[in-house]
Formats: structure tokens, C-alpha cells, sequence
């Protein structure tokens, strides 16, 4: 990336592009606390995550150092641990894991090793980070296939394009660093930070919504954007149109 160890393209933009993990983080803990109240307060991590994501991205870049680095996209690994932990469908689950608790067990022991392993190869961590983002979007392709709500499948198709989106800054930033200096153009690696952030935004929201109506039926889940509904753009957040009467006929 333009960003490198060595020396940076344009850290300022960086910088300010930084401060879109302070903003979205608290909007989206609390569009998404009612779900997390019915649900599992657990969710609120993934969000309280992105903050250390955001200061651990803001630290590296003002430092560049191997610390830094290591800091910012451990961070990234155990958000990802924790939206698998709390929302991987369980009929995907190995057949040796009967339950979420020891699904979340394996999560974790699994994350710790990649953790401690990821300093044994530190250029590989980006690459690696990457495939889990992969192996999300086909885990939502494979539960999708049958699904013919179109509010859903719009937030999907949204999901999947801001994230093939915000890839592709991050490729074109990594590997095509002076093609853009020549350009005067140093600021990929900034949209890259605003789109995933955008991103995981979309996909929390979407994963939370089809766990919602696996696991909490009665809550009877919708899907709804902030700041108007009416847009279907914006922030997309979970509305539970059951009550404590619905769970109990259920």
C-alpha cells in the first residue's frame, strides 16, 4: 500500500479518513441494541472492536512501526472472530460441535493460535484477513440462494459491492503505489477506510437480521435505514416488531 513500514504517501488523509470508526461505531451500537438486548449483549463487541480498530489503524500510520501494524490488523482478526462466534448459522456448524458455546470455544482457540502465529509471518496477515472476507461473502451467498425478500437481498447485493469496492482500493493502493504518486492521488488507502467501515456496517446489519429470524422468530426482525427509512440508503439497523405477548405464542 502507499502506506507502507518505510514511509508514507500521505498520512494526513489517512488521518482523517481514521475518524470514520469513531463516528459510525456509537451510531451502530446504538441502531443495534435492541437486537443485542433480545439477542446476546455479546454483539455490542464487534462495534466496541471497530473503535480499537479505528485508534490501532490511527496509531500504526502516525508510527508506521511493526507494532503498530501487528496492533491494527490483530484487531481486524478478532472482529472477525467475534461476528463468526455470534452469528455463524449453526446448521453450518462441524458435526462434532453441538452447540453455539463450544462453536465460540473453538472460535477462540482457533483465533488465539492465529494470533500468536501471525507475528511468525507478518506480511501475510493483510492476505489472510482478506480470505475470511471471502469466505463471508460465499457463507452469505450459500444462505441467501433461497431467499426472496428483496429489502434483504437489496442490503446483500449493497454488502457484497461495497466490500468488492473497498477491496479494490486496497489492491490498487498495495500495488500500484507509484502509478497513483505520479497521479498525485494518495488517497485510496482512505476510501479503503471509509468503505469497509461502511461495509461491516451493511454485513453486521444483514448477518443480525438473518439470526434474528432463525433464532428469535418471535421478535418478528426488520430491516430499516438511519437517518430515513423511506431512503433505503444510509445506515441499515434491526426494528423488532415483537413483544413479550408474541414470544409467549410462539
Amino acid at each position: 500500500m502507499c502506506t507502507t513500514e518505510i514511509e508514507s504517501c500521505s498520512v494526513q488523509p489517512i488521518q482523517m479518513s481514521n475518524c470514520i470508526f469513531f463516528v459510525i461505531s456509537p451510531i451502530m451500537l446504538y441502531l443495534l441494541h435492541p437486537y443485542a438486548k433480545e439477542r446476546n449483549l455479546a454483539v455490542h463487541l464487534v462495534w466496541i472492536m471497530m473503535v480499537f480498530v479505528g485508534i490501532f489503524s490511527m496509531y500504526f500510520h502516525m508510527t508506521l512501526s511493526f507494532m503498530g501494524q501487528m496492533l491494527d490488523e490483530l484487531s481486524i482478526l478478532w472482529v472477525l472472530a467475534i461476528g463468526y462466534s455470534l452469528w455463524f448459522p449453526r446448521r453450518h456448524f462441524p458435526s462434532f460441535v453441538k452447540d453455539r458455546r463450544t462453536f465460540s470455544r473453538m472460535v477462540l482457540i482457533i483465533t488465539v493460535i492465529s494470533t500468536l502465529s501471525s507475528f511468525v509471518k507478518p506480511t501475510a496477515n493483510a492476505y489472510a484477513l482478506n480470505c475470511f472476507g471471502i469466505h463471508i461473502t460465499y457463507s452469505l451467498f450459500i444462505e441467501l440462494r433461497s431467499c426472496t425478500d428483496k429489502r434483504v437481498l437489496r442490503l446483500a447485493w449493497a454488502s457484497t459491492g461495497l466490500w468488492v469496492l473497498a477491496i479494490s482500493c486496497w489492491i490498487s493502493d498495495r500495488f500500484g503505489c507509484s502509478f497513483w504518486q505520479k497521479l498525485n492521488f494518495c488517497y485510496l488507502h482512505s476510501i479503503w477506510h471509509i468503505l469497509i467501515v461502511v461495509a461491516t456496517a451493511y454485513c453486521t446489519t444483514l448477518v443480525a437480521y438473518m439470526d434474528a429470524s432463525l433464532e428469535i422468530p418471535y421478535s418478528l426482525p426488520d430491516l430499516q435505514y438511519w437517518p430515513q427509512n423511506k431512503w433505503a440508503i444510509g445506515l441499515p439497523y434491526i426494528v423488532l416488531k415483537g413483544n413479550t405477548k408474541t414470544r409467549k405464542r410462539c
